[in-house]
């Protein structure tokens, strides 16, 4: 029944995010120039992507059965929370700062960054979502087995526990992000990400159906650079990751969050576009769907960045740092090619 019901979950998914896709660019809430951006071809993609798999994902996480009401409370909070902080980012956001470092130092010297607005945004959320995964019911399976059957856990392991599933929300949130640089890698990492997480059990393979479903259905508009998920789609995705993740034993969620936080760090110092290209293997699978590299428009990435093309952002809106020309290309002058905002 578990592994129906995430069928099932997988499939409302998917066509939610299909259907929230084709209403959104019909209807283009705030006009088509608020939500166009420039990719690293230097071409007019669409950031309404990253809305339609929130909306799908949370509302497919929160409406079919199979998992207890916390759990499906914590996807849906995870991904909406997180959905909108990076929304809010995408739309308002600047792009003179980047990374925890960037945007916690800004906030030091008196500087509020919409950065630093969806830090303490996403990180409200997930602590909101690691509350209810730990009230869920000892008795519904390994994912709220924290302590010996029928027995409630010490305080002190339950706060450890909110901890750590916190940590995964936050982390995975932001993670994902910064795989969003290229076409289609956030959602080719999300589905890894999902069918790894479907090994650890029934309940976070419930858990991972939702975003994996809503990730594949757009994974075409992605591989095709007409559209992009953005913060909102990105952040969605990985917040919904997390709470997945909160399923597992506690020392595997243990080795996850040190993967996480590991990933993380070494994104404020090494490009991970130009480690995959140095990968063959991940670099094929970072290609596969993709329109070959060669394709792209002129030479190698100026010192200077190009300006977008006319009407390809509203006005007093920035390029958001991952589809700039500078940071796609992965050129040395792009910060935001090795560091992003959470």
């Amino acid at each position: 029944m578990t592994t129906m019901r995430a069928t099932q979950r997988l499939l409302a998914a998917a066509a939610g995010a299909r259907l929230a896709y084709g209403a959104l660019t019909r209807v283009q809430p705030g006009g088509e120039q608020t939500w166009t951006r420039t990719n690293h071809r230097g071409e007019p993609v669409t950031l309404l992507e990253g809305p339609a798999v929130t909306v799908a994902a949370a509302g497919a996480a929160l409406a079919v059965p199979g998992l207890d009401a916390r759990s499906r409370l914590a996807l849906g909070l995870a991904a909406a929370g997180a959905g909108a902080l990076g929304c809010y980012d995408d739309l308002v956001g600047g792009n003179d700062r980047h990374g925890f470092r960037g945007h916690l130092g800004a906030l030091a010297r008196g500087e509020v960054t919409t950065g630093a607005v969806k830090i303490a945004g996403i990180g409200a959320a997930a602590l909101a979502a690691g509350i209810l995964l730990d009230g869920r019911d000892s008795g519904s399976g390994p994912a709220g087995a924290l302590s010996a059957p029928g027995q409630r856990s010490s305080a002190l392991a339950r706060l450890t526990d909110v901890v750590i599933n916190t940590g995964l929300v936050a982390g995975s949130a932001n993670l994902v992000n910064l795989f969003d640089l290229r076409p289609g890698r956030a959602i080719k990492v999300s589905l890894l990400a999902s069918l790894a997480l479907g090994l650890g059990g029934p309940q976070a393979r419930a858990a991972a159906a939702a975003p994996a479903g809503a990730a594949a259905a757009l994974l075409p508009e992605d591989l095709g650079e007409r559209a992009m998920l953005g913060d909102s789609g990105a952040n969605a995705l990985g917040a919904m990751l997390g709470v997945a993740a909160a399923s597992l034993p506690r020392r595997s969620r243990l080795v996850v969050l040190g993967a996480v936080a590991a990933l993380t760090a070494a994104s404020e110092k090494f490009s991970f576009t130009k480690a995959i290209a140095r990968t063959p293997a991940l670099n094929w699978l970072d290609m596969l769907g993709r329109r070959p590299a060669q394709a792209a428009a002129g030479p190698s990435a100026p010192a200077a960045r190009p300006a977008p093309p006319a009407g390809s952002a509203a006005p007093g809106a920035r390029p958001k740092g991952p589809i700039s020309p500078d940071s796609e290309t992965g050129s040395a002058s792009a910060p935001a090619e090795t560091s992003r905002p959470l």
